[in-house]
């Protein structure tokens, strides 16, 4: 049987000081370690498939390394999962492991699923949720180290920070990559009006058009929801029964299942996707965007990234290297990512 790695051996093997690895291991090596051999140590444990011995470092720390996530329905929603992936990838990196509660939509059981992380002695807490949306932070998660991802604080004042997409800068790159394409008279299916990303959105296509000095067709904006029935009979409003100079060019879309049922739209229409119609998406929707014929332009939501910097947050608050305060900040927006693909094309000439 091989011999599991110890930290002597990483530090042999990196040729730097047993102490050195303890404290770059265990998230300490800025400002005590020269970067490149805090480099040389993580290759070195990489290589080594070293990790720190958990128990050891709770007795040390007298911290658990155990971090509690409380969502409200991402385990159980085929969406969205991506934020815990990338929070739990931060926490597995830095010698943590994270716990999981979903209270599928039921804040009533946002307090008591608190308590129960809490009973557990976690480190810090992360509130998760599908969709960006202000919620009512439970009292228990001001009792520790704590970071909201994908929502924020309804507080006037809020007291924790939280990490979003920046959905006004989505928006406007969206319709960017429309315009750029020559595009003049661009559809948008935003979808519901009681989410708070939709009218963000909206803004960014707004934005667009005023910094490219053109009108904005307010009969060209409709709140038409989230689903792919929604997003068919949105785009036969637009696109039934008109001439080809009086329908949209292109069909912006709030997520990809709205750009499913305008695709299907259109093809109804017998409409050349993009030849005739432009369809552009959003949020880049895992076995729907990139396997959709035509493959779907979209803007990626940053699921993945939020996770991680979410987390990076609060171990930074745990472990004292992160900034704190009253002036410490209390929003980190992460950008979206144009992904473009064969669903859009040059306006067609008319």
């Amino acid at each position: 049987m091989n011999r599991k790695a110890t930290a002597l051996d990483v530090a042999k093997k990196a040729g730097v000081s047993r102490s050195a690895v303890s404290l770059v291991l265990n998230g300490r090596g800025d400002g005590n370690v020269a970067k490149e051999s805090q480099d040389r140590i993580r290759q070195a444990a990489e290589e080594l498939n070293y990790s720190p011995n958990a128990i050891a470092l709770s007795l040390r720390n007298q911290r658990s390394r155990v971090i509690g996530i409380l969502s409200d329905e991402v385990v159980v929603s085929p969406f969205d999962g991506n934020i815990i992936g990338g929070a739990d990838d931060v926490a597995r990196a830095r010698g943590f492991v994270t716990v999981v509660m979903d209270t599928e939509r039921d804040t009533a059981r946002d307090a008591s699923a608190i308590e129960t992380l809490l009973d557990r002695q976690v480190d810090g807490l992360m509130y998760v949720t599908v969709g960006l949306k202000p919620i009512e932070v439970p009292h228990g998660m001001l009792r520790v180290p704590s970071v909201l991802a994908n929502c924020y604080d309804e507080h006037p004042q809020p007291q924790l920070h939280h990490v979003i997409p920046d959905e006004v800068t989505g928006g406007r790159e969206a319709t960017e990559h429309m315009l750029e394409l020559g595009h003049r008279d661009i559809a948008l299916l935003a979808g519901s009006e009681d989410s708070p990303a939709a009218p963000l959105r909206v803004q960014g296509y707004r934005d667009a058009h005023a910094a490219a000095r053109l009108p904005v067709h307010e009969d060209r904006i409709f709140m038409a929801g989230w689903d792919i029935d929604a997003g068919f009979h949105g785009a036969m409003k637009v696109l039934d029964g008109v001439s080809p100079s009086e329908r949209p060019t292109a069909i912006m879309c709030a997520n990809d299942r709205l750009a499913v049922g305008v695709t299907l739209a259109a093809a109804r229409l017998g409409l050349r996707v993009p030849e005739d119609l432009s369809i552009m998406g959003y949020d880049d929707e895992t076995r729907i965007a990139d396997t959709m014929v035509p493959s779907l332009t979209t803007m990626a939501l940053p699921l993945r990234e939020i996770g991680r910097a979410a987390m990076t947050t609060l171990l930074d608050a745990i472990e004292g290297t992160g900034e704190t305060g009253s002036g410490a900040p209390v929003e980190t927006m992460v950008p979206c990512r144009l992904v473009v693909r064969e669903s859009t094309g040059p306006a067609p000439t008319r």
